[in-house]
This record gives C-alpha cells, sequence and structure tokens, in this order.
C-alpha cells in the first residue's frame, strides 16, 4: 500500500470547527429568486441539451430547430434544449427536480412570428429567426412531419391559430402547455447503449462473418515467380482469388483495386519507398493477411487529394482531406468489407487508414510507431468507416485507434501502449469499446469529445496514464471498468449517462466532474486508495447513487454501518472537508461520529448553499461492490467493510 501522511486528528477537529460555522451562515446561501421574470437569453449563453457538435455542424444554415430555455430555481445557469420534447422528457426523470428545483420560467421557439417550411429531412426553415415566447401561453404541434437530428420534434406558437395552420399542412395534433408536460416522448438515454453491448458484438460478429471468405479464397498468382512484381500478379489476378507473396523482402508500393486477397507465405516484408502510404485499396472485398510493412512516409499532416472523390460540400472536407490523406501502411479509400488480418506496421506516421470503408475488419495487427507519444498520427485511424478493431496492439504515437465520424464501430480486446492517447473518439456515436487494454499514456486511455452519443465503454482496463477515461457527451454507458495508478481515474463531461460497476484504485484522483448538468446516474463503483475519491466543479449537488444501489467509498466505512449492515448509516460526500479524509487520515473514525458532523451530513443535500461542487452518496456501501475486479488492482486489501471501521488505513 502506498505511504499516507499521518494527520492528525486535531486537523479533523479543526475542519469540523470550520465547516459548523459555516452552519451557522447557511441563510447567506439561499437564492432569493425574487418576482421578476427574466427575459429570454441568448441560446448560445445557455448549457446545451439535446443535439450532438455532429449534428449541429452537418445542418444546413437556414435550419432552425426549435428551442426551449429553462430558468432553474436551484441551478445557476440557463438549460438551453434543442427541442420542447427534450425537456418534457428531462423533467420527468427521478431526482430531476431534486437537482435542479423547478422551473420557474420557460422560453420556447415562437414560429408565429415568420413563415415555416419543412426541408426533405423535415427541419423547419423559418422565413426568418423564431422569437421567443413564453411556453404557459404558447401551442405546440405534436406529432407533425417536424424532426430533428434526434428524431420526432415538437413546433411551438404563440398563436394557436398559427399552429392549427401548421398541423393542418404536416400533420399533428394542437397541445397547450400543461398538455405537453403530461406527453411521453420516446426518447434515447443511457440505458440504450448498456442494453446494446451483446447487439455491437452480434454486428462485429457479422461483420467478421461477411468478410471471412478473403481468407479462403484460391490462389491464382505466385508472385515473383509467375510475376516479376507483386504489383504485377495484382494486376493480373482474377477478382475473388488469392495472390500468394513467398517468403522474402519486396521493395514496392502496391494499389488494390478490386475483391482479391493478398497473402504472404511465411517472413514476408513489403517495403516501401519511405514517402507514401505502401498499399493502397480502393476497391471492395480486399483482403491482406500475414505480412509485415516498413518504409512508411512520415506524412502526418497536410494531405493531399484521396484517391477517390471527397464531397467539398461536407463541414468537415478539409480536415479529413488533411488528415486522412496522409501517410500510412494501409491506406483504404471507399473500400467496404476490407480484412486485414496478421499484419505489423512499422511507421512514423500511421498504421492502417481508413476511409469512406464501411464495414472493414482489422484483425490481430500490431502497429509500432514513434517512441515519442507527440510524434505520428494513429495506429489506426478510421474516418468514416464504420468497423471492427479486435486483437490487435499499437505501441507508441500520438493516437493508438482514432475514430473520426464512425459510428457504430466495435473495438475489443486491442492493446495500447505509450501513446499521447489511446482510444479517441471525435464525432463518433454508438461504439463499443470492450475489454481493451491501456497502459502508459500521457494525454488519456480513453478520450471520447465533441459531444457524441451512445457510447459504450465497458470492460476496459486502464493504467499508468494521466487520465484513464474523459467522457464527454450524452447517454454514454461506462461500467465494470478497472482504473487503476493513473493520475486521474475518470473525468465526467458527459451528461445523462450511466457509471456502474466501475473500480477506481490507486490514482491521484478517482473521479473529476466538469459536467455542467448534474444528469448522470453513478452507482455500484468502487473508490479505493485514491488520494481523492472524487472532486467537483462548482455547480449544483451531484447524487450518486440511485435508492439503495449506492458506491463504495474506502474511509466512507469508517462511517458505521445500518441495521441491515450492507450500507452506511449515512451519506458520504467525497467532496466534503471531512469526509474526504475519511480515509487517509487517522481518528477519523471518532471525528466521523462527533454530533456536529451528523448535523452536517444532515444538511449537505438539502440547504442549497451546501450544495455548490457537492458529490453526495446518500447510501454508500458497506462493502466493494466488484470484489473480483478490485482484486486486480493492488489495492484490494486496503478496502475494508464498515464492521471493520475502528481499524485505522494507516495500521
Amino acid at each position: 500500500m502506498r505511504e499516507r501522511s499521518r494527520n492528525t486528528l486535531r486537523l479533523g477537529v479543526a475542519l469540523v470547527i470550520g465547516v459548523v460555522c459555516i452552519v451557522g451562515l447557511t441563510g447567506l446561501f439561499i437564492a432569493d429568486v425574487g418576482s421578476t421574470t427574466p427575459p429570454p437569453a441568448e441560446f448560445d449563453d445557455t448549457v446545451p441539451v439535446g443535439l450532438t457538435l455532429e449534428d449541429e455542424r452537418g445542418l444546413d444554415d437556414a435550419v432552425s430547430l426549435p428551442q426551449a430555455q429553462v430558468f432553474y430555481s436551484q441551478y445557476q445557469y440557463v438549460v438551453g434544449y434543442y427541442g420542447v420534447e427534450t425537456f418534457v422528457d428531462e423533467r420527468q426523470q427521478a431526482g430531476h427536480e431534486q437537482q435542479f428545483g423547478h422551473p420557474l420560467t420557460v422560453y420556447v421557439s415562437d414560429y408565429s412570428d415568420t413563415a415555416l417550411e419543412l426541408s426533405a429531412e423535415g427541419y423547419p426553415i423559418p422565413e426568418q429567426s423564431p422569437g421567443w415566447t413564453d411556453a404557459e401561453t404558447a401551442w405546440f404541434v405534436v406529432d407533425s412531419d417536424a424532426q430533428t437530428p434526434a428524431g420526432d420534434t415538437v413546433v411551438p406558437f404563440s398563436e394557436r391559430e398559427d399552429a392549427e395552420t401548421f398541423a393542418g399542412d404536416h400533420g399533428g395534433s394542437v397541445y397547450d402547455w400543461e398538455s405537453v408536460l403530461e406527453q411521453s416522448f420516446d426518447r434515447d438515454d443511457a440505458t440504450v447503449a448498456r442494453d446494446r453491448v451483446d447487439d455491437h458484438h452480434q454486428v462485429a460478429d457479422d461483420r467478421i462473418e461477411a468478410v471471412d471468405s478473403a481468407a479462403d479464397r484460391p490462389p491464382s498468382i505466385v508472385a515473383g515467380e509467375e510475376t516479376e512484381t507483386i504489383q504485377e500478379a495484382i494486376d493480373q489476378a482474377p477478382a475473388n482469388t488469392t495472390v500468394v507473396v513467398p517468403e522474402g523482402t519486396y521493395e514496392e508500393t502496391l494499389e488494390i483495386d478490386r475483391p482479391i486477397t493478398l497473402a504472404g507465405e511465411g517472413e514476408v516484408t513489403i517495403r516501401g519507398d519511405d514517402n507514401s502510404t505502401v498499399i493502397t485499396v480502393t476497391g471492395d472485398g480486399v483482403g491482406i493477411q500475414n505480412l509485415a510493412i516498413t518504409g512508411v512516409g512520415n506524412q502526418t499532416q497536410g494531405g493531399e487529394d484521396l484517391p477517390v472523390d471527397v464531397d467539398e460540400d461536407e463541414w468537415d472536407a478539409t480536415f479529413t482531406t488533411y488528415y486522412a490523406g496522409t501517410d500510412a501502411g494501409i491506406g483504404a479509400y471507399g473500400a467496404d468489407n476490407l480484412h486485414v488480418s496478421d499484419i505489423d506496421v512499422e511507421t512514423p506516421a500511421s498504421g492502417v487508414i481508413g476511409y469512406d470503408s464501411t464495414d472493414a475488419v482489422v484483425r490481430n495487427v500490431s502497429v509500432t510507431g514513434p517512441d515519442d507519444p507527440t510524434d505520428g498520427l494513429a495506429g489506426i485511424l478510421l474516418f468514416q468507416s464504420p468497423s471492427v478493431v479486435e486483437s490487435s496492439s499499437v505501441q507508441g504515437g500520438t493516437n493508438g485507434i482514432y475514430l473520426y465520424r464512425s459510428p457504430e464501430t466495435v473495438l475489443r480486446s486491442n492493446e495500447a501502449d505509450g501513446n499521447e492517447i489511446g482510444v479517441h473518439l471525435m464525432h463518433t456515436s454508438d461504439t463499443l469499446i470492450d475489454g481493451n487494454e491501456l497502459r502508459s499514456h500521457p494525454g488519456a486511455g480513453i478520450y471520447v469529445m465533441t459531444g457524441p452519443e451512445r457510447n459504450a465503454i465497458v470492460d476496459n482496463d486502464i493504467r499508468a496514464s494521466e487520465t484513464a477515461i474523459s467522457v464527454g457527451g450524452s447517454e454514454t454507458y461506462v461500467a465494470s471498468n478497472v482504473v487503476t495508478d493513473n493520475g486521474l481515474g475518470l473525468r465526467v463531461e458527459s451528461t445523462t449517462s450511466f457509471y456502474d460497476g466501475n473500480v477506481l484504485a490507486g490514482n491521484t484522483v478517482g473521479a473529476d466532474v466538469t459536467a455542467m448538468l448534474p444528469t448522470n446516474r453513478v452507482i455500484e463503483n468502487d473508490f479505493v486508495e485514491n488520494d481523492e475519491h472524487a472532486t467537483a466543479t462548482s455547480g449544483p449537488l451531484r447524487i450518486w447513487n440511485d435508492g439503495d444501489s449506492g458506491n463504495y467509498w474506502q474511509g466512507g466505512a469508517a462511517i458505521a454501518g445500518d441495521a441491515t449492515g450492507t450500507h452506511a448509516d449515512r451519506s458520504y460526500t467525497p467532496t466534503d472537508a471531512v469526509d474526504s479524509q475519511l480515509h487517509r487520515t487517522d481518528g477519523t473514525q471518532t471525528l466521523v461520529r462527533a454530533p456536529s458532523l451528523q448535523a452536517l451530513a444532515g444538511l449537505e443535500g438539502s440547504v442549497p448553499g451546501m450544495r455548490t461542487g457537492s458529490i453526495v452518496d446518500q447510501t454508500p456501501t458497506c462493502e466493494p461492490n466488484n470484489p473480483e475486479r478490485l482484486d486486480r488492482t493492488d489495492w484490494a486489501e486496503a478496502a475494508w467493510p464498515c464492521a471493520d471501521a475502528t481499524i485505522s488505513t494507516n495500521d
């Protein structure tokens, strides 16, 4: 066990005195909401909910989606919802009012002020930007043809006549505000990502089965025997056959434009010209297997035109070309059903790049990049290419596996070591990251950014990294991961997400919450032997339990057990000045039972002034929830049940 500083009971008593003084000043923290109705805010100044950054950037400038903005009694920021239905659904979630308070004022888009049409996708296109109207006096069209990227949307109007006209033209029914609040809207949440884990695995298995035939194609030409070069053999081989490459080293750069398999026999090395991609694939159904690839060019940015057309009207066309057009061991462009297996790549740039190559399978591939994690681009880089990457390893380079706009991808049973970022998702939703081992990443083991939705991060083992998992976006499922010996175990930037059954042990900080909205469900995780179990930015109270489903906090077991012996008999607040010391300060088992501290625990979670930057677990468990996963770390012996609460962590 790491050596802990032996703080004294005197320090703990001083902390109690300090917090008791704060209790006496609680009136200063209670917000006076006043009687004046606030004017609408600029939507860009709100905390936005309900639209991914990719969807937002992909919208035509003429589109103006319905919006709502809500002023809450216990949340200091205005929350902006894309879609009235998004607000209604969030309002109906358990714990919403406890964490936000009640809505003081709700404004919605007012399409009465402008002529309104729908695009081919059903997106509202007003003649001019809509203004705002009070939701309580507005009229709403439900179940019309109007859409947002998330699905059906409610269209608001200040005048009932305008709502009825729209419903006559585009279908739907007209409701007042109270009736809309009673509606049930079928919106996805983090349980969708959880429930789809098995489906993701089935999709991956189906993709593998679809491309496995590439490994069994009959041989047609033996390169070097029937032709002078491998490229000549590729050019002459009939479709759906195999070009066999005998053992040896071949200095060539290759292009494959139709469904053939390139297979090495014995130890085969393809050495490029050190100035470009070694194997370029532009046809569907190509297989590449049993090869070593070296001599890759070193261009990692500023790529030129790709070997396939790029839609220049896409909002990210320049970005895509800039990176997808760089050098790699294998570069696939518009090449669906690619099968790459049993390949070793040494590269100063990237190992495998896929652009617009759907249903690729990358399996048993080893990529060795630069020793400096700030050099190179990616071991495996997928642009707009939903794929499967499994049982592969990447060592060195900036990114281990990098997904860009590649939804429905499955990354499973891979290893990444020494990259700046092990697994990097950008504008990528509905992806499964499962069973990967990630080590020694100066940036992050897993980094999910740019606001995606419904990703699942499960059963990964992440160690010795600056940050283990950094999760942005929404409706994300993060479960059953072992996160140990990192600087920061888990950065919680996502909203409406589900964190369940993770072990965070031996980290400098177990979890840090930066999400502006307190809408995550965090249950049955184990926090053991972290310097700090959890920290949070300023904001409303975060409640980290769901009924009796709480988390295990080493040190929280210093609190006496309840009658059942399964939970502590009071809440635990890892961001509290005293509770945060319970797992690393002598004498806290006595301190925690002080009447003044018991009174303080009762106030936390109920007094608004005590909520700023707080995390509260109302039903902390007496024993770890995930003992088998905890046993995979070096810190299992540091966890003790409530029954052993008289034993100091330093004994």
